[in-house]
């Protein structure tokens, strides 16, 4: 099976002190790319969550997201720093008899200034938090990888159909360019023959010609490579996993014998097949590019 570069997946988990969320998302790229956005009290575990995604996905910039709602009540403590409540009670007193204004002071006024009133929270365990976050974790990269086998099947689909017409175009490449010795060679006896008018052609120098000729435009070996890098090409789908660098590394070879079959053989209809050849070739090189 192959895979997509891009994918979506996302898992919730309810526990009794909270609700974890965890999305995952990734578009294309050359390599694993990671980043990540969680609360301040999870980021112990970043590497961890790092690791787990790198051990499931090859290439792709992938994004976490998660998102922790705590639904427990009575977990934190609330502390009120009485100190600090006083110092401001007695600057605010101060002030309004300097400026000769009304004392409206109260609770809710000094509550609002900072660190007066302080939340904390038990410390929990580490392996008792990973073992909550692990679940949802799993559940959204399985959900993700399933996106991502989807996307890579239609992929597939589609390098294969384009695979099947190059390989019919390289068929017609075949038969088209048989008998281009011959047409070749009747064409130059009818050129020197018009030219020559009564005197005698000749026959060796044309064989000559039409010899130096099929060596310079044959095209049987780029015909065999495409074929050979075509079966390539369906092997390493059939394999699955990660096959976006070679299948573009294979690419650049049919287009690489692609290009020379146009370059050798001048005729039109040839070169008809070759611009058709080249189209599906780039269209194939456009779908790989989102295989992982």
């Amino acid at each position: 099976m192959v895979y997509s570069m891009t994918g979506y997946g996302r898992a919730r988990a309810v526990y009794p002190q909270r609700e974890i969320t965890v999305e995952i998302k990734s578009v294309n790229s050359r390599y694993f790319e990671y980043t990540s956005r969680m609360p301040r009290s999870y980021t112990q575990f970043d590497d961890q969550i790092k690791k787990t995604l790198a051990s499931r996905i090859a290439r792709g910039k992938v994004e976490v997201a998660l998102t922790v709602q705590e639904t427990a009540a009575g977990t934190g403590v609330v502390e009120v720093n009485q100190p600090l409540a006083q110092s401001y009670l007695l600057a605010l007193r101060s002030l309004a008899e300097q400026l000769g204004v009304r004392d409206d002071i109260t609770v809710s006024t000094l509550a609002r200034f900072p660190d007066v009133v302080l939340t904390s929270r038990p410390e929990e365990d580490a392996g008792i938090l990973w073992e909550q976050l692990s679940a949802p974790l799993d559940q959204a990269l399985e959900h993700f990888l399933a996106m991502r086998a989807v996307e890579g099947e239609k992929l597939q689909e589609d390098i294969l159909s384009r695979l099947s017409f190059l390989e019919q175009a390289v068929r017609q490449v075949e038969q088209d360019s048989a008998g281009r010795v011959n047409r070749y060679t009747e064409r130059l006896y009818e050129k020197l023959k018009a030219l020559l008018a009564d005197r005698t052609v000749d026959e060796a120098r044309i064989l000559t010609e039409a010899a130096i000729f099929g060596d310079k435009t044959a095209v049987d070996e780029e015909t065999v490579r495409l074929d050979s890098h075509i079966r390539q090409y369906r092997e390493i789908l059939a394999q699955g996993g990660p096959v976006g660098r070679k299948l573009d590394f294979l690419t650049q070879e049919l287009n690489r014998e692609t290009n020379t079959i146009g370059s050798k053989c001048q005729e039109l209809e040839i070169t008809r097949l070759v611009v058709d050849m080249k189209a599906e070739i780039e269209k194939i090189r456009e779908q790989i590019q989102n295989l992982e």
